[in-house]
């Protein structure tokens, strides 16, 4: 097995912002330490740190907009995740899931608190990935799928005690799902 990576930098969170009335994030990258050609094929992450929502009657999220030409693949951490999109496509996301959207050719969809969890408030923590697809899939159908927690794969380190889940791809032997497009829009690297 190969050793783990040192740490090469920690970095403070860029202030946080909200998109829609749901999502307070801060946008690591672009922008910021780390280099945009260090990150490829990955061009831009959000991350939800822990916040506490209180309870409403209308979910919080973001409205219907756009997307084209790469895919977002979204983790739940706490919370619940909802997903509606022009393509037919919904879904909800909860605690330790990921949903992974590819836009591709185009597609518009909304992404907000899922109607029970906004209705009971509480504790609410995600990150979202966009992955830029290669030129050749750019216009092919959008596509959703999501990979509850308990489907994905999971590598025992050496301590006995801790593990990587392995959401897409592979680790030292261990699979994750097969994703949409993932096969030909990066090779992970050790």
């Amino acid at each position: 097995m190969k050793p783990l990576r040192t740490i090469e930098a920690i970095i403070a969170p860029p202030p946080a912002h909200m998109v829609g009335d749901g999502f307070r994030v801060h946008g690591f990258f672009p922008g910021g330490k780390i280099g945009k050609q260090r990150m490829s094929p990955f061009f831009l992450m959000d991350y939800n740190s822990k916040i506490d929502f209180p309870p409403a009657d209308n979910p919080r999220g973001v409205g219907v907009h756009p997307h084209r030409g790469f895919e977002t693949v979204t983790i739940a951490y706490h919370g619940k995740i909802a997903h509606h999109d022009s393509a037919g496509h919904s879904g909800v996301i909860s605690e330790g899931d990921v949903q992974w959207m590819t836009a591709a050719s185009g597609v518009l969809h909304k992404e907000y608190h899922e109607e029970e969890f906004s209705l009971k408030g509480g504790a609410f923590q995600m990150v979202q990935l966009w992955v830029n697809l290669p030129a050749k899939y750019k216009m092919t159908a959008p596509k959703y799928q999501e990979i509850p927690n308990a489907t994905m794969g999971k590598h025992l380190l050496d301590d006995g005690n801790s593990y990587i889940e392995v959401i897409a791809g592979e680790y030292n032997g261990t699979k994750g799902l097969p994703p949409l497009l993932l096969q030909s829009t990066c090779k992970m690297q050790n």
